[in-house]
């Protein structure tokens, strides 16, 4: 498991880029627990993880800026696979995000995007798709020299190369 310290750089699934401000001892009910207290950066919040919790939960470090390329070529090679049932692509989905790694955001964009070329979204979709940009952005932005803008704007160029070509496999 990942040993952190103060000042590391972590992703929460599902909420984004953190930063370990502290790590304290703490105890609850006569037992000792090590507790990492994490601020996450989108929204300025503290919060609290014992270092039992930091796997389970799915805490990591960022992506390396040697793996960038490799995420944005997932981004652009032209293979989506698409379930055409709401109810079980958007439980795909949710899966796909608590996991928090750049490769299963980055499938949940490619879906997305896709299935909103062909069709709108549900409200829950389109939020869902702005939540997985986010995160994604934030992370290679955190990690790269390029602003969040510039991040933002290659990832929907490799996108439209993706599916300028590519293919696709939808289930019904």
């Amino acid at each position: 498991m990942e040993r952190f310290k103060i000042g590391d750089k972590i992703i929460y699934p599902n909420q984004g880029f953190g930063i370990i401000e502290d790590i304290q001892i703490e105890n609850y009910y006569g037992q000792e627990f090590k507790v990492y207290h994490i601020r996450i950066i989108a929204n300025d919040t503290l919060v609290l993880i014992p270092s039992s919790s930091l796997q389970e939960i799915g805490i990591r470090k960022p992506i390396s800026e040697n793996s960038i390329n490799d995420v944005f070529e997932l981004m652009k090679n032209g293979e989506v696979d698409v379930t055409m049932n709401w109810k079980g692509r958007y439980k795909e989905h949710v899966d796909l995000m608590k996991t928090g790694q750049i490769q299963d955001l980055a499938i949940v964009l490619k879906s997305l995007y896709y299935l909103n070329k062909i069709k709108p979204l549900s409200f829950r979709e389109k939020n869902m798709m702005e939540k997985a940009k986010e995160l994604f952005v934030t992370e290679l932005s955190e990690v790269s020299s390029l602003s969040s803008e510039e991040i933002e704007k290659k990832l929907f160029d490799h996108l439209s190369c993706c599916f300028k070509e590519g293919t696709s496999n939808i289930d019904s």
